[in-house]
């Protein structure tokens, strides 16, 4: 006989929906279910305990871990990451801020796919890398993100709580310790109910039996004791296939944007804990949990059914089980436990998976139209055979009744409905209301939510005479010539799109009449837009740009430019351009841009935004007309510097050769370009003469760590590139060598170049400087020593080089005067 697993308490924290899982990446179609998944699940009906990981950032966790927890032991397993990594750097593309941390939302959900655990946040934003808990909590607003902990632990009611990081320190980044130091005043804070009276209309309070720290060997710092609790977590799982090394590696390498494929790891895996709070464990991680709640479940009974059902399971037949399965769910219903709803929803899953039901609603569109209509094909199949007395499906007020119930035979229908004027539009639950500082804002019962929840179907289906009401994602299905069958999230959207190029425009007050060009791109979805009209916001006055009647049919695009002068504005004056569009049926108060997020492993991202144009005119002196851009891991720099004035040309290694870089005034590379193009070791040679010969060549930034660093000569001279940086973006900065002309050809940088910076100063900066070079500047963080390494600069023949840690790719989109005026200098060439 099965016997309870010390009979935990659990709740489940948001509701699952049924094939919430099998809907996941762009290349994949739905997952069925295999005999070893359903057994799988039908053995985590047994288990009740559930644990709660906690950290700071997407790629924290501990993926081995939560795969032992949520398959092994089959405790209900979540990770919350205060952030959603917002301010982390990209090596997939150039998304940083909000957009980066959509993506690497969307990857920790696919790493939970894979581990079996389930993903919840903070509305805490990734403001970059600090060094110390007391910044993280002032930028996030303490009481708001700790408020969002006790939410958590709330609503999931976790028996063991387990932070990564240590309250002391340990952990060295600043958000890390803060995670810890929430976890811990959450752990007694969720119990209190004179913390957050407000949760409690919808909660009760919660105490969990132990805070445990995940200590670790990494980086360096060994913090694991042989008389910490111990778990081998590193055991194979014959059913799954893998050990938990394996699901683990597959899991961490769904962070692909921040470089974290590893390698599996298989055999005995020691995981340490040391006890923060509660009662020490000793000879289980479940060790002393409460399990009086339970009093109201006929344990022997459901534990008799539960091993009957897996004695008898048919691996051929698992159609077989449902009539147990159903009988369970009889046995659940009379009870009062914490976990009643979470379980009955398991076995309705389990018995739809048994009976091999394919449930699908797929949109003809991606994007549908508000005020519009919206196509849907019902598709549904009985592929065991189960005696099925009912099956109605509805979605977007429309509905469908099934006939066709015979054993494996498709049945499906095309229906359309209208999506009503006042439908609200898709847009990510935390970018609806304007973000404070450093944190997201929500309403309290968003709070938690990975993301919104999916547009879906409700199919009712009658089996036995008992019903069961079943939701499918609404999604869009396409057929990829090269990749086959695809399905992305549907997103309902604007009757129009406007969107602007480029985005920021820079005039230098020493050119006279300069002219750009503004040109902005409009999207009708609906029959006609009477009118369009921009306006700047110059000096807190709106100014009309653009006054133009438009009728133009449905789904066509129109292009409409300006002509911007350099007489229009003021000298450092910043300007937005805004704009309304005005329709018949429908008014935007102000326009909406739809943004879209692709890569080949995510589900596409959009989100809509108000694209306005950023005009900053500034004294602004440049030298030098033709730039070559070595794209490194995504930046913006390219764009920043066709704003200056220069022709830029992207160079790829075909490029590099000395009749190609001789035309150039200066060659960048851009962010960890040495780190993700290994080609660039064999362009050394002929970067080098390119110098010696009369030419700027500057590096930006690369890293050094375990991850990726840099394997080739960069530099005339030698210098290593450390972790060291400068977080404080208002940190002062010192003029080491006041006359040197990076500091005063062709601008004149004084401390103002300095003010306005954005999240950080500098990011791995040199040290171990060869004498050759010049240290311009130094800065460091509040009780710090001074660090010179964040922009060096040696003669090399000719020409020159320069290495600099200053983070231009954050300070030239964010339209930072003084970053522009810098770095004119540090490219200017006089050849």
């Amino acid at each position: 006989m099965l016997h309870p697993n010390k009979l935990l308490t659990h709740t489940i924290f948001f509701a699952i929906t049924f094939f919430a899982s099998t809907y996941t990446l762009r290349a994949q179609s739905p997952a069925s279910f295999s005999s070893a998944d359903i057994l799988q699940g039908i053995q985590k009906l047994c288990v009740f305990g559930s644990v709660l990981y906690i950290a700071a950032h997407p790629d924290d966790e501990n993926t081995r871990l939560l795969g032992y927890l949520a398959n092994e032991r089959k405790f209900s397993t979540a990770y919350l990451s205060l952030t959603r990594g917002d301010g982390g750097q990209n090596l997939i593309g150039d998304e940083q801020g909000i957009d980066l941390g959509l993506i690497r939302t969307q990857e920790l959900l696919s790493a939970r796919r894979v581990d079996g655990a389930e993903q919840f946040f903070t509305r805490a934003y990734d403001f970059g890398y600090c060094k110390n808990p007391d910044e993280a909590m002032k930028i996030w607003d303490h009481q708001k993100v700790l408020g969002d902990v006790v939410w958590a632990i709330r609503q999931f009611k976790p028996d063991v709580i387990i932070a990564r990081f240590p309250t002391t320190g340990e952990g060295g980044h600043g958000h890390h310790t803060a995670s810890a130091i929430l976890a811990s005043e959450a752990f007694d804070a969720a119990a209190d109910t004179t913390q957050y009276p407000e949760q409690l209309i919808y909660v009760s309070t919660w105490q969990a039996t132990r805070l445990l720290w995940n200590t670790f060997n990494f980086g360096g710092n060994n913090t694991q004791r042989e008389n910490q609790f111990k778990i081998d977590c590193g055991v194979y799982n014959p059913i799954l296939g893998k050990s938990y090394g394996e699901i683990a590696a597959d899991s961490r390498s769904k962070h692909k944007s921040q470089g974290f494929g590893v390698p599996a790891q298989r055999g005995k895996n020691i995981e340490y804990f040391s006890t923060i709070k509660g009662s020490k464990p000793i000879f289980d991680l479940m060790d002393n949990v409460d399990s009086s709640l339970y009093n109201t479940l006929p344990i022997t009974q459901y534990y008799n059914q539960l091993n009957q059902i897996i004695t008898a399971f048919n691996y051929t037949k698992p159609q077989l089980s449902i009539p147990a399965l159903q009988a369970l769910l009889v046995t659940l219903q009379s009870s009062q436990i914490p976990q009643k709803v979470s379980k009955q929803q398991a076995i309705q899953q389990l018995i739809a998976q048994c009976a091999g039901l394919f449930m699908e609603v797929t949109a003809t569109n991606q994007l549908n139209v508000i005020g519009d209509s919206i196509s849907l094909r019902f598709s549904f199949i009985n592929r065991c055979g189960v005696e099925l007395q009912q099956v109605t499906a509805s979605a977007f007020n429309t509905n469908y009744s099934f006939k066709n119930l015979a054993k494996n035979e498709l049945e499906e229908v095309q229906k359309t409905s209208k999506l009503a004027n006042n439908t609200i539009p898709s847009q990510p639950y935390f970018l609806v209301v304007k973000m404070d500082a450093g944190s997201y804002n929500a309403e309290l019962q968003q709070v938690g939510m990975p993301q919104n929840n999916e547009y879906t179907a409700t199919f009712s289906i009658t089996i036995a005479g008992n019903t069961y009401s079943y939701k499918v994602p609404v999604l869009y299905k396409y057929t990829d010539p090269v990749k086959g069958e695809l399905y992305q999230p549907i997103q309902l959207v604007y009757p129009a799109f406007i969107n602007a190029s480029p985005n920021l425009l820079i005039f230098s007050n020493h050119k006279k009449n300069e002219k750009k060009q503004l040109q902005y791109t409009l999207q009708f979805n609906t029959p006609t837009v009477d009118k369009l009209q921009l306006y700047s916001n110059q000096a807190d006055k709106n100014t009309l740009i653009i006054d133009t009647a438009i009728n133009v049919p449905k789904a066509h695009k129109m292009v409409i430019g300006a002509t911007l002068q350099s007489a229009d504005f003021a000298n450092n004056t910043s300007v937005n351009i805004g704009g309304k569009l005005v329709a018949p049926s429908f008014v935007i108060p102000q326009y909406y841009s739809l943004k879209k997020i692709s890569y080949d492993h995510l589900p596409d991202i959009f989100y809509n935004y108000q694209d306005r144009v950023k005009v900053i005119k500034m004294d602004l002196k440049t030298h030098g007309t033709k730039a070559g851009y070595i794209v490194g891991a995504g930046d913006k720099v390219p764009q920043a510097l066709q704003q200056m004035g220069y022709t830029v040309i992207l160079l790829t290694e075909a490029d590099i050769n000395q009749t190609m870089l001789k035309q150039f005034d200066v060659i960048i590379t851009g962010v960890r370009a040495y780190n993700v193009h290994p080609w660039l070791a064999n362009a050394y040679p002929i970067l080098m003469q390119y110098v010696y010969e009369g030419g700027v060549l500057l590096s930006q930034y690369n890293t050094s760590n375990q991850l990726s660093s840099v394997k080739a000569a960069i530099a005339p001279y030698p210098f290593v590139i450390s972790r060291s940086r400068v977080t404080d973006e208002t940190a002062i900065v010192n003029f080491l060598l006041p006359t040197h002309p990076a500091l005063n050809f062709p601008n004149k940088i004084t401390q103002l170049d300095f003010e306005g910076w954005v999240q950080e100063r500098s990011i791995y900066n040199a040290e171990k400087v060869d004498n050759r070079y010049q240290k311009i500047l130094s800065m460091k963080d509040p009780k710090e020593d001074e660090q010179e390494g964040s922009l060096i600069i040696a003669n090399y023949g000719k020409g020159r080089y320069v290495y600099t840690g200053l983070v231009f790719f954050r300070e030239l989109p964010a339209g930072v005067t003084g970053a522009y005026r810098l770095l004119a200098n540090l490219i200017a060439n006089k050849k």
